[in-house]
């Protein structure tokens, strides 16, 4: 497998109509790893995902992806060429049963839709039980293992995925980042935005800190753990 980046940003601006968020930011995800961006709100942790995902063009500076500039190219175009994406709220259909949302995760693929999804009820028996039911009925973390599944129809190498501990109790929230890691050993890497840094390093390889739209530290995730100036400004050592 190659040692190159799966996906690089380098020098990117970009932001929401005349607001500047990031700010010459420059960060990569190397294949298979999991990245954890973290920093203060309105740091751009979520801005780099939207920018990434094509939800926001850059105004400046490069998103490639296996080497090929994907800057400002449309949402269902990111999606199939790799990337799949988990946001922090309206990530699933709730209307929709297990089964539909994860039918509607593959509109786009050209065949093998039913192995696809019989292969994700075998790694997450949980949406196998409730595969008939309404997403409405699952619980917080139910409903984040649906969004995980939902993005992975597409067989993604890359998946953006945004907080995805916000709002659930420490227990569920150790349950969906066992999940995160189980994800990734799909030979998926993870570029993950979280705001329980020291959660989301945890589970991570290496991470990012962000602040005012820009890289102000980065490492091993271990090594930012163990920062002292990265524990007292932003781990709330």
């Amino acid at each position: 497998m190659s040692d190159d980046p799966v996906l690089e940003l380098s020098g990117v601006d970009s932001g929401y109509g005349e607001m500047q968020v990031l700010d010459d930011c420059s960060l990569h995800l190397d294949p298979e790893e999991i990245v954890c961006l973290i920093g203060p709100n309105g740091a751009g942790k979520s801005t780099v995902l939207k920018t990434v995902f094509g939800l926001l063009t850059p105004w400046a500076g490069t998103v490639t992806y296996h080497g090929r500039d994907i800057g400002g190219m449309a949402p269902e175009d990111v999606v199939r060429e790799g990337i799949g994406y988990v946001p922090q709220t309206d990530n699933v259909f709730n209307s929709l049963s297990v089964e539909e949302n994860l039918r509607m995760g593959g509109v786009a693929r050209k065949g093998g839709l039913d192995r696809v999804i019989g292969d994700l009820y075998d790694r997450f028996p949980l949406l196998d039980e409730k595969r008939s039911a309404k997403a409405r009925t699952l619980s917080g973390g139910q409903r984040q293992v649906l969004a995980f599944a939902r993005a992975l129809v597409m067989e993604p190498d890359v998946l953006l995925i945004d907080e995805p501990s916000a709002g659930l109790a420490p227990n569920t929230a150790d349950d969906v980042f066992g999940h995160v890691q189980a994800v990734n050993e799909l030979d998926t890497a993870i570029l993950m935005v979280e705001q329980n840094a020291t959660k989301g390093l945890g589970i991570s390889d290496r991470g990012y800190v962000l602040d005012q739209g820009t890289v102000r530290f980065q490492g091993d995730a271990a090594d930012l753990l163990d920062n002292e100036e990265v524990s007292k400004l932003y781990l709330g050592g």
